[in-house]
């Protein structure tokens, strides 16, 4: 479930952001006339671009690891109730049984 909703805001993030038509970071290239130019631009815009998806990966990696993390916990303390539960119910039968007289 976690997972699942980080997904779904991260694919949010994205497509509200591609939306946008400026991107902070990016030049803009269509403006230089010589070609060499040009091409350096396009080349940092690129090396920016793939920045910026390494530091996205990172950061999705590490959300996804939290959460894994915390889905263990929430699994192992599942596990403890469900022991806990399993006690309570042989106890509540022990209880219930007809006790022998004693005479």
């Amino acid at each position: 479930m976690t997972i699942r909703l980080l997904a779904l805001l991260a694919g949010l993030a994205i497509a509200a952001s591609a939306m946008a038509q400026d991107v902070r970071g990016l030049e803009i290239c269509t403006a230089e006339k010589a070609m060499d130019r040009r091409t350096g631009c396009l080349q940092s815009n690129v090396e920016f671009l793939q920045q910026e998806l390494a530091k996205q990966t990172r950061n999705m990696q590490a959300k996804f690891a939290e959460a894994n993390r915390e889905i263990a916990a929430h699994k192992a303390e599942l596990a403890a109730l469900k022991t806990a539960l399993a006690k309570l119910q042989q106890g509540l039968a022990d209880l219930k049984k007809p006790k022998p007289d004693k005479k």
